[in-house]
Parts: structure tokens; sequence; C-alpha cells
């Protein structure tokens, strides 16, 4: 499978990418070398290969998500700059 100059040159407007004609040459060659390696790949028999639906077989084991609390109320009312007496003192958003 190969492709020609008109067909490089819309992928690169689609892509938007620019070629001077020394560096298109050499990208077709590139792409032509990508279409053949893939042309390739499709002869390959798969026939009795499973698809992959995940790379490994490996089952993550993950802990239980108990939630508790780390900060004890007054700790975290501690280090507020301004507080009224058991809440967070904000400056005011809306009217």
């Amino acid at each position: 499978m190969s492709t020609d100059l008109a067909t490089l040159r819309g992928l690169a407007h689609l892509a938007r990418l620019e070629f001077d004609t020394a560096h298109e040459q050499q990208m077709l060659g590139d792409l032509n070398n990508i279409l053949d390696f893939v042309a390739q790949l499709e002869t390959v028999d798969t026939t009795d290969v499973e698809p992959l639906v995940h790379l490994s077989q490996e089952i993550n084991v993950l802990r239980d998500d108990e939630g508790h609390n780390t900060v004890s109320h007054q700790e975290g009312l501690r280090n507020a700059p301004r507080k009224d007496s058991d809440y967070f003192r904000v400056p005011k958003v809306l009217d």
C-alpha cells in the first residue's frame, strides 16, 4: 500500500502541518513505510487470539474505603485567620 503526494498534502492540511519540498518527499517515504508495515500486520493470522481487554490479568487489591476524621474540629479552626465560635469567617462574596 502506498500513497501519493496529493494525499500527503491533504493530510498535512488537516493536521495543520507545513512541509517544504525536501521534507515533503521525506514524509511521503516515511508515510509509505508506515503503511507498508500496517499491511504486513494485516497478514498475521489472529483467529485463535482473544481480544485484549486489559493490559494484564492482574487484579488490583485495594483497601476498603472507610471515612474517618483525621483532623478534629478544633484543630481545623486553630489556624484559621478569622473564626466565629465553631465556624470559619470568610469575606462576603454575593450581595
